[in-house]
């Protein structure tokens, strides 16, 4: 379990939302919400980082989130975005291995180590997302699965930069389907996502590390999974969209 009291509530938009629309949800979610035992991250669309980092800035609590970069700082890149330019706008979080960009994109877990190693460089802060598919998990490979995700995404990785990563698990199953692991279910890959990082770290260093649970996360089945002792937050999807769903869901983080 992760060593802080905190817990981490994270709202990836995804490709949604006009920017009037996006400026009149984080008004509602900053005039909404008091924090003081939840971080809150918004991932909004690239194009609202820049308008969006000024609103955040003085608010306690919320931090501002990009939804992928690439792995270089600068180049022929046309149409990516480095993680120091993310940094130079102020962004603090950048969200990397989505199972979207690996099932529509075809990235794979050594790509998504590169990525993660600039984005740590540029002082970023990494969260970094694994997850089986119901193949996988109907297979009884879902273990398998992401231990493979996440050793050859902290290969060689330094300890001293545990302080910026945060894991999102995320059953691909679950996400935007109206379907969610089992409490049950999600802690206990947690519990081994745990192990694995004690594994390669130390048990102390494993602590450190905040484990989110992604998978049509709600404010309905909030409570339950946020209880769980190895879960440490939520990576929101299609809730966080909605104000009142998400202002909810991070009220059930504040309640623990």
């Amino acid at each position: 379990m992760f060593e802080s009291a905190e817990k981490i509530i994270a709202g990836n938009w995804k490709m949604n939302l006009l920017p009037g629309e996006g400026l009149l949800l984080v008004n509602e979610l900053v005039n909404n919400l008091e924090v003081q035992k939840t971080k809150v991250i918004l991932a909004p669309p690239f194009p609202y980082l820049s308008e969006l980092s000024k609103k955040l800035k003085s608010k306690p609590g919320f931090y501002l989130a990009a939804q992928n970069c690439h792995h270089k700082s600068s180049g022929a890149f046309t149409g990516e975005v480095a993680p120091q330019m993310l940094k130079a706008m102020g962004v603090e979080y950048v969200i990397l291995g989505h199972s979207e960009q690996r099932s529509l994109f075809g990235e794979s877990d050594e790509w998504i180590a590169k990525k993660i190693q600039n984005a740590l460089i540029a002082g970023l802060n990494v969260i970094y997302c694994c997850g089986e598919t119901l193949d996988d998990r109907d297979a009884g490979k879902q273990f398998d699965r992401v231990r493979s995700q996440v050793q050859t995404a902290f290969n060689k990785f330094p300890s001293d930069r545990l302080d910026q990563v945060v894991i999102a698990y995320e059953p691909v199953w679950a996400i935007g389907t109206g379907k969610t692991a089992s409490p049950e279910q999600a802690n206990e890959m947690h519990a081994h996502i745990r192990d694995l990082l004690a594994a390669q770290f130390g048990k102390n260093a494993a602590q450190t590390v905040p484990i989110l649970y992604g998978g049509s996360v709600k404010s309905g089945n909030a409570p339950d999974l946020l209880s769980c002792p190895d879960i440490d937050g939520a990576l929101v999807g299609g809730a966080s969209l909605v104000a009142d769903e998400f202002i909810e869901i991070v009220r059930s983080a504040e309640k623990l």
